[in-house]
Parts: C-alpha cells; sequence; structure tokens
C-alpha cells in the first residue's frame, strides 16, 4: 500500500485520482467525482483498496464544499478548481463511505491490522458527519449538554 498518512490524499491512488482530475476539463470533474463514489456505494461484495482510496478522496472533495467541512488540501490533492457539485453528491458519498469501512472492505482490514487504524477510522467518520450529521440526543436538544 502506497501509504504515508492517513489523510485523504496520502496514498498513490488518491494522489492519482487528484492528477487525473486536474488534467480533465473543468466539466469533466463532477462525473469523475461522481463515478469514483458511485463505484464505491454500489459495491456488492468485496470493496478493493483501490476503490475505496479514491472514494475517500472524492468523498473529501464533496466535503470540502459543505458548511462545516474542511479544504481537502493537501500537497496530494487536486491543484485546480472543481465546479460547484451537485447537493445529491452528499448521500452518494455517504453511502461509498459506509462502504469504505464495512467488513468487506479490504481497506478497513489493512487500517485494522495497524496502530493507526483507529484515527483513520476517526477521520472516515468525521467526513461522513459533515455530510450526514448525527441527530442529537433528545437530552442535548433540551438541555444544550
Amino acid at each position: 500500500m502506497g501509504t504515508w498518512d492517513i489523510g485523504p490524499f496520502d496514498n498513490d491512488t488518491a494522489a492519482d485520482f487528484a492528477g487525473d482530475l486536474d488534467e480533465a476539463a473543468l466539466e469533466e470533474r463532477e462525473p469523475m467525482i461522481r463515478s469514483v463514489l458511485k463505484r464505491a456505494a454500489d459495491v456488492t461484495d468485496f470493496l478493493e483498496t483501490l476503490d475505496a482510496e479514491r472514494a475517500v478522496a472524492a468523498a473529501a472533495l464533496v466535503v470540502a464544499q459543505q458548511p462545516g467541512g474542511r479544504p481537502a488540501c493537501s500537497n496530494y490533492g487536486p491543484s485546480e478548481p472543481l465546479p460547484e457539485l451537485s447537493a445529491d453528491l452528499r448521500t452518494l458519498a455517504v453511502e461509498a463511505l459506509d462502504q469504505v469501512v464495512a467488513e468487506s472492505s479490504e481497506i478497513a482490514e489493512l487500517w485494522d491490522d495497524v496502530a493507526e487504524g483507529r484515527k483513520w477510522r476517526r477521520d472516515i467518520t468525521r467526513l461522513r458527519d459533515v455530510l450526514d450529521p448525527p441527530v442529537p440526543l433528545q437530552e442535548e436538544v433540551l438541555f444544550g449538554i
């Protein structure tokens, strides 16, 4: 695995995806992101690492355009601007991220075998929570806890 850190673009596959986005015409970038997310979200048996790494990177780009989302800044992320992404990509990105951390995900298995695995899972959860914020418990709503 050509991975040097836990960030969405901190692996060879995601960095290559960012390069592909940079080389594509502006109007081709959203369909590329959609395709990567759909491929991961629609997996029916086993999600391979390369597809998962691209999906995490694509989801991070969707997150970057959401309120509360962090920019997907990395030396290895896209340098060229992205168009404003369609709102429906939020749901697709959530579905893709759910597959990334599922039992049938090769990348989840690999991360679970290393010390940084818990941190990687927390980062995936943070991305997902921007796209589909958890509903606060009733106590928190009533009492401002």
